[in-house]
């Protein structure tokens, strides 16, 4: 990356108002973001001569204007807004995505007065690391008893689906019980094969949600609930 942090510098100085990272890193067929992230890293290593807090690094890659450079600034701006992919204007807008598909979860289980704990009332009591969703009262979705609901604002795709099991889900499931998460944008289907051990995935909000109290007047025989009226 040294090469092209000096290829940048020469190519700045004869044309400091082109768009030079972006050509460099459409040339390289590199992220814009990590490009800019990576010639910033190293223009702040030359300046401070050490490493640069990853701190420092992430304010300045959100808000380009704090980048002493001028030229550099407006580099990496031009960069961030266009990338597609990666970087901080996207995690804005995959964040803002999240947030959205959270508050329609919220609304389908108030819709069905179902009582839950959201995630934020969950670290007030003390919770660290938590799924989104925490039911009072336990639910059965197609056979399976579910304590709590994941919403993922993205497609369930092997790579990202493994991460979350050993980085969340599987520690969900150590504390609460079995769950459900909800790839809102679909999932390969051969990765709904954990149900037997207590993580069912779905794709939406399910319909066919069966109460605590539901299942168990369907399971009182009619002489029962005969004698319950007397």
């Amino acid at each position: 990356m040294e090469r092209y942090y000096r290829r940048y510098l020469n190519e700045a100085q004869v044309r400091p108002t082109a768009p030079v990272l972006l050509e460099l890193a459409n040339e390289v067929d590199l992220s814009p973001a990590l490009m800019a992230r990576v010639i910033l890293d190293q223009f702040l290593k030359d300046t401070d001569g050490e490493m640069p807090p990853k701190a420092v690094l992430n304010s300045m890659l959100k808000e380009p204007s704090l980048i002493p450079d001028q030229t550099l600034a407006n580099n990496v701006y031009q960069c961030t807004i266009n990338d597609c992919c990666y970087g901080p204007l996207v995690d804005c807008i995959k964040h803002a995505v999240g947030q959205e598909h959270e508050v329609l979860l919220r609304d389908k289980l108030m819709e069905r007065n179902l009582s839950f704990l959201d995630e934020n009332q969950l670290r007030t009591k003390g919770y660290d690391k938590t799924p989104d969703i925490i039911l009072e009262v336990p639910i059965a979705v197609e056979g399976h008893i579910i304590h709590w609901i994941e919403s993922k604002a993205s497609f369930g795709d092997d790579h990202s689906h493994r991460t979350y099991l050993n980085e969340q889900f599987w520690s969900y499931w150590n504390r609460f019980g079995p769950g459900l998460v909800i790839y809102w944008y679909g999932f390969i289907e051969e990765l709904d094969c954990q149900r037997d051990r207590g993580i069912l995935l779905k794709d939406g909000f399910p319909t066919d949600v069966v109460t605590l109290g539901h299942a168990t007047q369907q399971e009182q025989t009619p002489e029962s609930q005969k004698k319950d009226k007397e």
